[in-house]
């Protein structure tokens, strides 16, 4: 497991990069993430606040993991931010720092993110356009929100990797979704396929994220796969999820075994995000950026991390 070449910022123990890209606690929890409980029905999920940076702290509010429900399928880390502004918050300042055994994926719904990686990929990251970085055995990236961005506004996912490919090449990979629309709603779908679109972008495990905007008052039934779990995060306005009020910046939990979910807008727009796939079906480490399967696992790769930075700094 490489990192890459290149990588000044010497991590001691505290993050200085903003998180929803890295954990900025200075003593971040080691969380063993297993698959959640049964569930019966619809689980609404409360987001919780994390300040990220420095003295003009950025909140994220961070839905996954939380102690009830750690993964959806193989999604293991929901942050949504903004809207932001950059003049006050300072904006999106992430400096090199490593990943392994997962793909993050970014997107935005106002504002840009330069993207830089330790395999070679530079992109900006732009408004309805997919950005999925593969760690894999591990790379460092950084992000910074560009110079002409006046309000920042998105999400950061992480994907798990499955065991048997979590140390494949580190990659990278942009898709721009064509919007597909209906009566009342419109969306993108940037991962999997849904609303009889398919996206190129590969995944190592079933999924499915798209991008969906609700006029107010508007009834959307997905026809979904049954064997996929769902979460259904709203960014702005509220709705019923099967019936289930769900607010701005929850993430509703949507069992498998349902072939339909009925999404029913309040008396304002609604915009959210649907994320599913099959339950990834085995127990992950998370540490700070690393997944792994083990505590003894994850000290590896702090310490490989933080000897390279060393080595690099000289």
């Amino acid at each position: 497991m490489k990192f890459g070449p290149g990588q000044r910022e010497i991590w001691a123990g505290s993050a200085t990069s903003l998180g929803g890209v890295s954990n900025p606690d200075p003593r971040p929890d080691e969380v063993t993430c297993t698959p959640g409980p049964p569930a019966g029905g619809v689980e609404v999920l409360p987001a919780r606040e994390v300040p990220l940076g420095g003295p003009r702290a950025m909140l994220v509010r961070r839905t996954l993991p939380q102690r009830s429900r750690s993964l959806v399928g193989a999604w293991c880390f929901v942050d949504h931010y903004g809207p932001d502004d950059v003049g006050v918050t300072g904006g999106m300042k992430v400096t090199p720092h490593p990943h392994t055994g997962l793909q993050t994926v970014s997107w935005l719904f106002t504002g840009e993110i330069e993207h830089r990686d330790s395999a070679g990929h530079h992109a900006v990251v732009r408004p309805g356009e997919l950005n999925l970085m593969t760690a894999g055995r591990g790379i460092s990236h950084s992000e910074i929100s560009t110079t002409t961005t006046g309000t920042l506004h998105g999400v950061q996912l992480w994907v798990a990797l499955p065991d048997a490919t979590r140390h494949t090449e580190p990659g990278f990979e942009h898709h721009a979704p064509e919007p597909v629309e209906g009566p009342g709603w419109r969306a993108r779908v940037f991962l999997g396929e849904l609303l009889g679109q398919r996206s190129p972008v590969r995944t190592h495990t079933p999924l499915v994220g798209a991008e969906i905007v609700l006029e107010p008052g508007t009834t959307l039934r997905l026809d979904v796969d049954e064997t996929h779990e769902h979460g259904v995060l709203v960014d702005l306005g509220a709705l019923e999820v099967d019936g289930v009020p769900v607010a701005t910046h929850e993430l509703a939990h949507v069992p498998l075994g349902r072939a339909s979910t009925t999404l029913v807008a309040g008396d304002e727009e609604v915009r959210l995000l649907l994320l599913g796939g099959t339950p990834l079906g085995e127990s992950i480490v998370m540490w700070w950026n690393f997944v792994g399967r083990t505590h003894e696992e994850v000290v590896a790769f702090r310490e490989e991390w933080q000897a390279q930075v060393e080595r690099d700094g000289e």
